[in-house]
């Protein structure tokens, strides 16, 4: 079973800083995809715009500066309040998100509780998968069989 942790919020899109706006969004975190966090912006529109990172990433921005190029996050005050800034670049431009501190580390602390940290690989299932396509089949024993009965190169010729 693979479970999926959501939570809707506002974020503040950063024009200036006299002026923000609102921005409707998604926070998604599937333990089928442990690894990544999946932040939709704009769900009410028509063409919602999603990004994907790290969840280790988001969890270090809690507390710290964190991120290189096109994803980077910190903790700050606004109006005296906590927040959590995300800058995102794109080709098509850049943009700085804040977020309420406490809705999204409430979030990450579900998505700790589903998948603690260091766990992230057990839900891959990687070792069975790899275990069954390593595993020798029915015609692998066969060929092994064949080439056993048949002589090698260091057979002299004619035999």
């Amino acid at each position: 079973m693979h479970t999926v942790v959501e939570r809707e919020l506002e974020l503040s899109l950063v024009l200036s800083p006299e002026r923000s706006v609102p921005v409707p969004a998604r926070l998604e975190y599937r333990a089928d995809d442990p690894f990544a966090v999946h932040f939709t912006f704009h769900v009410t529109s028509d063409a919602p715009v999603t990004w994907t990172f790290a969840r280790e990433l988001l969890i270090d921005g809690v507390f710290r500066p964190c991120g290189h190029g096109d994803v980077r996050i910190w903790p700050a005050k606004s109006e005296g309040r906590p927040v959590i800034c995300l800058a995102l670049s794109s080709p098509d431009g850049d943009a700085l998100l804040e977020a309420a501190s406490s809705p999204v580390a409430a979030w990450l602390e579900r998505t700790l509780r589903l998948v603690p940290p260091g766990s992230e690989h057990e839900q891959l299932g990687l070792d069975q998968e790899l275990g069954e396509l390593l595993a020798p089949t029915g015609r692998d024993r066969e060929e092994s069989w064949l080439r056993e009965a048949r002589p090698g190169d260091d057979a002299p010729e004619g035999a």
